[in-house]
């Protein structure tokens, strides 16, 4: 008689166990997460305050010294305005009306599909009801704010670099200030803004902005570079940058930003921040490596500005893997990218005829791309990683299919934008200004005083 008692608890606690992980894996992994923290974390403010400087960092003076150094002496100026003009709008359009259009979850609900999947409301525009306690996770919202705000400047401070030496300056503001809104944010929106967002029920991971980021810029660079047009002579007349000194200052900005960029997205000081510190630092020195190795093979030698660019291939290829992906994975893509980059910068953009004059297509998006697809796989135990995939070709076909919305979102819109203000106020400065150059000819200035 006991031992039927026995056998038929242990048959209802193996039902009721049974029962519990089914209820587990049919409850979507937004809602399997750890109760939401209570408090805002001193420790956790401090770590995000510092990563939020170092994003920062990474616009002014990294990318404005990096693309600064590339372009010739006569378009120094223009490049660094660039940068500092898109820096202080994109600062006033994110309060305005871009942190609520990018993270609002007003009309949200996990799994419905309506217009809040792609963008959010204006319930939070001017940061409506944002107060020195309110709270984002386990650090002030006003910090999160302007950790977000790094990435919506950088993002179309990175285009720059596809059409230097030649667009005006109020177009560059007028493409920047509605490319922000029409493409970037939905983007920001569909991947990170939580249950209900497009690409975030979906399941596409991107841990700090492969997709968002780089992806969306590097298109969007191509695009511009296509419509504009090529600079005046290129490619029969020699370009070649015209202080490498500042491109590799510029270069090591942007890798010291970088951590600030991909641990700072754990939000927390944490482990996640510490493994996603240190996949960024391997990544990074594999891709350097990466591109030096297939230059010093292809051209017979290593060049300054090859090992600077494979640096930055492999920063923007680890960084939608950084919270998953481990150190031996890390390795393997920052070597990928570094090595694919070079021949998509050289030998493709040569052979294909377009002028991407600082090649943001060929590395930013070519390696978000790298990036973006080998997130999935490099996620999963299997492979080191330190997600939740268990399916590798599963994950790899979600990734795929957010590269590819991705793509043609922003090809499409940047397109239809660039041709507005073409027909409107016009892209490009006339020849005698490019000639002259876009210092003197848009901002009565020079870089260089040697009398």
């Amino acid at each position: 008689m006991r031992s039927e008692k026995r056998n038929t608890g242990h048959r209802l606690g193996s039902l009721l166990a049974l029962l519990a992980i089914g209820a587990l894996m049919a409850t979507p992994a937004w809602a399997q997460s750890t109760p939401a923290p209570t408090h805002i974390d001193s420790g956790d403010t401090a770590w995000m305050l510092t990563a939020t400087m170092l994003v920062l960092l990474m616009t002014i003076p990294g990318l404005a010294l990096f693309y600064g150094g590339m372009v010739r002496a006569k378009n120094l100026l223009s490049v660094l305005m660039q940068c500092f003009a898109i820096t202080a709008m994109v600062t006033v359009l994110w309060i305005v009306y871009g942190y609520s259009l990018a993270f609002s979850s007003e009309g949200m609900q996990a799994g419905v599909f309506n217009l809040h999947s792609i963008i959010g409301g204006l319930d939070r525009a001017l940061l409506a009801g944002l107060k020195p306690d309110s709270r984002y996770q386990t650090v002030p919202e006003a910090v999160f704010v302007m950790f977000q705000m790094t990435f919506a400047i950088i993002t179309p401070a990175l285009i720059v670099g596809a059409y230097a030496e030649r667009m005006k300056f109020s177009a560059m503001l007028w493409f920047s200030g509605l490319w922000l809104t029409v493409v970037y944010l939905p983007v920001a929106h569909m991947v990170w803004s939580g249950p209900g967002s497009l690409l975030g029920d979906l399941g596409v991971l991107d841990f700090a902005g492969g997709t968002v980021v780089h992806i969306n810029a590097g298109i969007a660079g191509l695009i511009a570079c296509l419509v504009i047009g090529k600079r005046r002579g290129y490619p029969h007349t020699p370009m070649p940058p015209h202080n490498l000194g500042y491109t590799v200052v510029g270069a090591s900005l942007l890798w010291l930003g970088w951590f600030g960029f991909n641990a700072g997205s754990a939000v927390a000081a944490n482990g996640s921040a510490g493994m996603a510190m240190l996949v960024t630092q391997i990544a990074t020195a594999a891709a350097a490596l990466g591109w030096l190795v297939a230059e010093w093979i292809t051209h017979g030698r290593p060049s300054v500005l090859g090992i600077v660019s494979g640096a930055v291939a492999g920063l923007v290829a680890v960084t939608p893997a950084a919270g998953t992906a481990g150190p031996g994975g890390s390795l393997v893509l920052g070597f990928i990218a570094g090595v694919v980059c070079f021949f998509s910068a050289t030998k493709l953009k040569h052979k294909l005829g377009y002028d991407d004059s600082l090649d943001v297509f060929g590395v930013h998006a070519i390696a978000g791309i790298i990036g973006g697809l080998l997130t999935g796989p490099l996620a999963a135990p299997a492979l080191g990683g330190f997600g939740t995939v268990t399916s590798l070709w599963g994950q790899l076909w979600i990734q795929a299919k957010g590269v590819g919305f991705t793509i043609a979102w922003s090809a499409v819109l940047s397109f239809v934008l660039l041709k507005l203000i073409d027909w409107t106020i016009g892209l490009r400065v006339d020849d005698e200004q490019e000639m002259v150059g876009l210092d003197i000819s848009l901002h009565e200035e020079k870089a260089y005083n040697l009398s």
